[in-house]
This record gives structure tokens, C-alpha cells and sequence, in this order.
């Protein structure tokens, strides 16, 4: 049963739900700046600062899927509120923690937390706003926000750690979850799936220990392509998937129904996605990488090196929104990756004592353009004509594909910058030009990886502006 707030009472959900958006985005990043300092305190090893990252991502997205459908049973509102809640005392848990252990515990919790609230957000954004010009807006602004956390979170890192301690890259969470819990108690209406409501406990095993050994065998990818752990998660990963998809299409109330994925307009939203994901992860976190440790610059600045990119986005998408409706949503899914493929190939040409403002800030400008052609539309897309039954489903698959897509960019990048840095190396490269070629390499792949994203979109995306994007009072419907 889904309740439509009044017309104002609505923009004061959006801005509840695209808070959370942003806490739950810019957490992937925040910590990432704080990680040095953080493993000097602790006394961290290599493979526990990894996995400081990893097992936020890991936990998160492993049980998406179940939270998404946990949010449709058992209510939207409620799931949002327990997911704050528990997200807040997560993060002061890793915030107060004194040993590696405690923090990455706290991180896993975090993203255990992050699953139940991610996609109930979502789904309350997508019966809230239904269809029309508004709907074209709250997923513009929602987009935003998923697009910007990471930059805001390396911004807010590195003020944090530079001025105050790593612990505060955590512990700020708390201030954000508390103003989520007031607004949330405020604005948001209850909503949930009517009809049988019975949990796919096969399916919910099956996907999480199928995306956890996909995602684990990927960070495992640094080791080699050929390492037996390597090759055996991965196959694991692949085996338990595919055997996901087989009990989705048997049982009667399935934890991904496969007719929100099977969708051809929303399966190409769903890939691209996950492009998008593993893209901006991956070239975020190397471009950060490029900016402390080869040019030298503090926390801050790197961050605030990187907010170039955040501004542009947020000119360009009120501009794209307005436009949206004359121009379609095709266009800018073709075009949009494209532009961003040029800012990457443009990075890929940073050497170890190159200018910011000439090598790196034309780069970031096409990368908003880019990014922002594609936030505008991209989500909205990927929930297009699902049923309100599906609501929280879908919108899981949505946060599913950016967090398994980013996990696995990290994965890849990860390889193809060692391979890179180590051939430089190898062959009489200074330290700093070793790690500049590497930087190059992953920002070459990260531009073949969005032009494979124009390529999905022109031959997925396809259908009437009517189709695409319904107006008022019209029943979304995308062709298969």
C-alpha cells in the first residue's frame, strides 16, 4: 500500500532521502583519505587497511537484495528509520574503535545497515514521485547526490583528518543520522507491498554468498588473473549466480523478480550502472592517489582538487532536466558516457611534475559534463515501470549494480595499475613515473570502459519519449 504525500510535503521526502543518498555514497570515499592515518594509530597491516574498504563494500553489496525486499514487506519507513539507526551506532562503533578488528567489524556493520536503508530510500523516492516532471527532478537531484557523495567524501576526509582526527570521518556520520531520524519521523509516509509477502530464503543465500564470492574474487585479482583463489571465487561467484537466476524464475515470490531485470531498457540501466560505478570509484580513488603522493598535495587540498568535477555537475544537471523532456533520455545516455571517456583518456596523459590546472582540470570538466548527461536520466530509467510491489526490489538491483560494479572496478583497476607500475618500473622508470604510468593505464581503461557504456545504451535504450519518461497520470511502460 503506498500513501502520496501532499505536493509540498514531497521536496521535504526528497531532501530526507537524498541526505541519506549522500551518507551512504560518501562513506564509500570518506574513509579512504583517513586510511593512512588511521592504520598508524591502529597498527594496521596491508591486508587490514584493504579491508577497512572491502568489507563496507562486501557486506553492503551481498545483501542489497535482501534488504530491498525487506523494505517491501516490511514497510519502507520503518526499514529507512532501523537502517539510520543502526547505521549511526555503526559508525560511532568504528569511530571509538581501538584495534583493526573493531573498525573493520564496524565498517562490515556499517554496510549491513547501508543495505537496508540504500534501497528503502530509493523505493520511498519512487512512490513518492510516481511520474511527470517531477519525478524527472527528484531523480535528477537523487542522481546528483550519488554522483557528487564520493568527491564530497574526499573533500570532507581530508578536511577531517587534516583538522581534526580520522575517528571524525566516522563519527560525523552521527550528526547526519541524527537529522535523517528527525526528518525521516517528519516527512516520510509509510509504504508497503500488498498481497503475500513471503521471504525467497534460497534465493536470499544463494546472491549473497554469490555476489560476496564474485566481489572477494575480484580483490584477489592484485594476487594474479591465474591465482587458484583468484580463479576459484570467481567461479564460485559465477556458479551460485547463475543458480540464483534459475530459483528466481521458479518460486512464486522471488527476491529479484527477473521481469524488473530482464526489461531491456532497464537491464541496459542496470549495466550501465555499473559501469558508471566501477568508473568512478576506480578513477577517484587514482586520481586521489595521484594527487597526494605524486604531487605532493594534503588531504584538503585533494580534496578540494576534486570538487571540480562536483560543481560541474551541479551546473550542467538543472540545465539537462529542464531539457529532458524535449530532448529524451537516449541522447544523453549515448552522449554522456562519451564525454566522460574524454576526460579520462585526457587524464591518462598526467605526468609526475605536470600542472593541475593544465592536465587535470579540462579532464574534470568533461567528466561532470559527462556524468551529469547521465545522472539525469540513468536512475530514473533503471526503475521506469516497476510495479509498486517492486519498488524496494528494484531499487536494490539500482544500489546493487553501483556497489558491485564499483567493488569490482576497484578489483580491475587495482591489477591493471600493477601490471602497468611494475612494467614501468621494470624498465627504468623513476618511482613517481612508475606510478604516474600506472595512474595512466587505469584511466585509459576506465575511457574504454564508458564508451562501452555509450555502445550498451544506443542499442538498449531504445523507445518513445512517452515510453521513456510517462507524464502525469500515464503507467510507465518500456518495450522488451
Amino acid at each position: 500500500m503506498s500513501i502520496s504525500p501532499p505536493h509540498n510535503r514531497r521536496w521535504w521526502t526528497l531532501a530526507v532521502l537524498a541526505l541519506t543518498q549522500l551518507v551512504v555514497v560518501l562513506d564509500a570515499t570518506i574513509v579512504t583519505i583517513a586510511l593512512p592515518e588511521a592504520q598508524l594509530e591502529l597498527g594496521l597491516t596491508d591486508v587490514e587497511r584493504q579491508w577497512v574498504v572491502t568489507a563496507y563494500v562486501l557486506v553492503f553489496g551481498a545483501l542489497l537484495l535482501l534488504g530491498g525486499r525487506v523494505a517491501d514487506y516490511w514497510g519502507r519507513k520503518r526499514a529507512f528509520m532501523v537502517g539510520m539507526v543502526g547505521f549511526g551506532l555503526a559508525s560511532a562503533f568504528g569511530g571509538l574503535a581501538q584495534t583493526g578488528i573493531e573498525l573493520i567489524v564496524a565498517r562490515g556493520l556499517q554496510g549491513l545497515f547501508a543495505a537496508l536503508l540504500a534501497p528503502a530510500a530509493l523505493s520511498l523516492l519512487t512512490v513518492t514521485f510516481a511520474s511527470g516532471r517531477d519525478r524527472n527532478t527528484a531523480f535528477a537531484v537523487f542522481g546528483i547526490i550519488g554522483g557528487s557523495g564520493a568527491a564530497v567524501g574526499l573533500l570532507l576526509g581530508g578536511a577531517l583528518t587534516e583538522f581534526t582526527s580520522w575517528r571524525w570521518c566516522l563519527l560525523v556520520n552521527v550528526i547526519f543520522v541524527i537529522v535523517g531520524v528527525i526528518g525521516g519521523a517528519l516527512f516520510l509516509k509509510e509504504s508497503k507491498a500488498d498481497g503475500d509477502n513471503r521471504y525467497d530464503i534460497w534465493g536470499t543465500v544463494t546472491v549473497a554468498l554469490g555476489l560476496g564470492s564474485l566481489v572477494y574474487g575480484f580483490s584477489l585479482a592484485e594476487e594474479g588473473w591465474g591465482s587458484i583463489n583468484t580463479i576459484g571465487f570467481l567461479a564460485l561467484g559465477v556458479g551460485l549466480l547463475a543458480l540464483f537466476v534459475f530459483i528466481e524464475s521458479r518460486v512464486a515470490q522471488p527476491l529479484l523478480p527477473l521481469r524488473v531485470i530482464l526489461n531491456r531498457v532497464r537491464g541496459g540501466a542496470f549495466i550501465i550502472q555499473a559501469i558508471v560505478g566501477s568508473v568512478l570509484i576506480g578513477a577517484t580513488l587514482y586520481l586521489t592517489f595521484h594527487f597526494q603522493i605524486v604531487l605532493g598535495m594534503k588531504p584538503l587540498v585533494a580534496g578540494l582538487a576534486n570538487v571540480a568535477m562536483t560543481v560541474v555537475i551541479l551546473i550542467t544537471v538543472p540545465i539537462l532536466t529542464k531539457q529532458l523532456p524535449a530532448i529524451g533520455p537516449r541522447l544523453l545516455m549515448i552522449v554522456g558516457p562519451l564525454f566522460a571517456a574524454a576526460g579520462l583518456f585526457y587524464l591518462s596523459f598526467i605526468t609526475p611534475d605536470g600542472n593541475y590546472f593544465t592536465q587535470v582540470l579540462p579532464a574534470l570538466v568533461l567528466l561532470g559534463v559527462g556524468l551529469a548527461a547521465l545522472f539525469v536520466p540513468l536512475q530514473n530509467l533503471a526503475l521506469t515501470g516497476v510495479a509498486p510491489h517492486d519498488a524496494g526490489a528494484a531499487s536494490a538491483a539500482v544500489n546493487a549494480a553501483t556497489q558491485i560494479g564499483g567493488s569490482i572496478g576497484i578489483s580491475v583497476f587495482t591489477a591493471i595499475y600493477a601490471r602497468a607500475a611494475e612494467d614501468s618500473a621494470a624498465s627504468g622508470s623513476a618511482q613517481f613515473a612508475a606510478f604516474t604510468d600506472g595512474y595512466s593505464s587505469v584511466f585509459i581503461a576506465s575511457a574504454i570502459t564508458m564508451v562501452a557504456a555509450s555502445v550498451i545504451a544506443a542499442f538498449l535504450i531504445r523507445g518513445k519519449k512517452s515510453e521513456l519518461l510517462p507524464q502525469h497520470g500515464q503507467a510507465a511502460a518500456v518495450h522488451i
